[in-house]
């Protein structure tokens, strides 16, 4: 079951183009799992580890890759990082707090995709951005932000990063989906590393449980494969209100569930 979790959620990622689908995991080991440490964080990382390099692949061979572009993403976003996971393993210790920070995102998430305005996947690929300097710098200003949300939701910065690029700069999905695959693995990379070795709070399990996550990835990689050859076949509008009724179900069991426990 967790390899078809893990499957299911990239095939989203594909038929979306966004990055969406990867934040579903999260949810689904807090909720069903019942998996609420820091652990759940560096697990979620571990799973970009193994289903995003075929992804990477695909892109650079195909001739679909802004490398610039990645390598802004990664930079930008790894000093968020680390802020992230502090952040994590003190004060969003709590689970309750934890799942109100996820409620939150992923509220934001649906908010956006109804408010859908993408751009078609067309342009010449490395223009809009590489040869802007002061567009650059705003996208390395707003992936270090995002660094923060993602070290402490256990996302990757990319995933975030792309559906702010296609909505804030108006990026095409052609040139932003090789870029953002690969500015996630890379910061997945150093994400793991600070769970992993930095020092916890005494009794505060912070390390990805890898056989989890390895198993998620596994069916990330058959989700990569099977969510390209489909996505011609949906409606991007329908899928993104079908996303988006999801995320706004989980984020407002999570926030009600915040506000009961507060009442009481």
């Amino acid at each position: 079951m967790v390899t078809a979790i893990g499957g299911f959620c990239h095939i989203i990622f594909h038929l979306d183009g966004r990055g969406i689908g990867a934040f579903l995991l999260v949810p689904f080991q807090m909720s069903v799992l019942g998996y609420v440490s820091p652990s759940v964080s560096a697990t979620n990382l571990v799973f970009n580890l193994v289903a995003i390099p075929g992804g990477i692949w695909h892109y650079a061979r195909v001739k679909r890759m802004d490398w610039n572009l990645a390598w802004t993403i990664a930079i930008g976003t790894l000093p968020g990082l680390l802020i992230g996971w502090w952040l994590r393993v003190h004060w969003l210790l709590d689970s309750r707090t934890f799942k109100l920070f996820v409620g939150v995102i992923l509220f934001g998430l649906a908010i956006r995709l109804l408010w859908n305005k993408s751009n078609p996947a067309t342009g010449v690929l490395g223009v809009s951005v590489s040869s802007n300097d002061r567009r650059m710098t705003s996208i390395s200003l707003m992936a270090l932000v995002i660094g923060v949300i993602g070290g402490a939701y256990g996302i990757g910065g990319g995933s975030i990063m792309a559906p702010v690029l296609i909505a804030v700069f108006g990026l095409p999905v052609f040139e932003v989906a090789g870029a953002a695959l690969l500015g996630t693995f890379l910061t997945s990379v150093v994400g793991v590393a600070l769970y992993q070795f930095l020092p916890a709070p005494l009794g505060i399990n912070t390390r990805p449980d890898w056989a989890l996550g390895i198993l998620f990835g596994l069916g990330g990689v058959v989700g990569m494969y099977v969510g390209a050859r489909m996505q011609k076949s949906f409606s991007r509008r329908a899928l993104e209100l079908g996303i988006s009724t999801v995320l706004v179900l989980v984020a407002g069991g999570y926030v009600v569930e915040y506000v009961l426990d507060a009442t009481h």
